[in-house]
């Protein structure tokens, strides 16, 4: 158990049947009276995110979570395989767990899975990964003085905002955060 008030962002804590990530902590000291302690965390299980209040003081189950680096493998269609590096166990998820991230997976690419037990709580994604670019709208010369951009299309289908200068074929670095492009590689 550990004081409300050692929750930063990141912690993972357990409560009730529900295992949750703090994602924004806000400690709150009124002139008068304790302190409160504002929460906004993520329910590990189904990603529901929920605000929570504590007074200062109170306590709750902090619960160690094991991270596992792990290679994606192959897309089943239902399920993702991954294969862990150090032990060569063969984890799968459902594709629902990724969301839009399955935009960013390529064969190969390593990435951690974080567990609490028996069970796949969460996953990191690289925060940037290389791409091949499959489709690319053609550049018009000109218009330089705008920063110019045009919409292209990566191998893993996800379209992003590039240069002008981007043909296909290319590779380009892109953040797994936003969707973004970094640079051309």
């Amino acid at each position: 158990m550990i004081d409300v008030n050692q929750l930063r962002k990141g912690t993972t804590f357990l409560e009730g049947d529900n295992i949750w990530k703090v994602t924004n902590y806000h400690h709150h000291k009124p002139g008068r009276g304790n302190a409160t302690i504002r929460l906004t965390v993520r329910n590990m299980r189904t990603g529901a995110t929920r605000e929570m209040t504590y007074n200062s003081g109170e306590r709750v189950q902090d619960i160690e979570v094991g991270d596992h680096n792990v290679e994606y493998l192959y897309d089943d269609g239902e399920f993702l395989t991954f294969m862990d590096l150090e032990t060569f166990d063969q984890p799968q998820l459902r594709r629902s767990v990724f969301g839009d991230d399955l935009h960013f997976l390529l064969e190969n690419m390593q990435i951690r899975l974080f567990s609490y037990g028996d069970e796949i709580i969460d996953y990191e994604l690289p925060t940037s990964g290389d791409y091949k670019v499959i489709e690319a709208e053609p550049g018009f010369a000109g218009d330089t003085a705008n920063n110019p951009s045009k919409r292209v299309t990566i191998e893993t289908g996800l379209q992003v905002q590039v240069p002008m200068f981007v043909a296909a074929g290319d590779t380009i670095r892109v953040k797994t955060e936003d969707g973004s492009y970094v640079t051309r590689v």
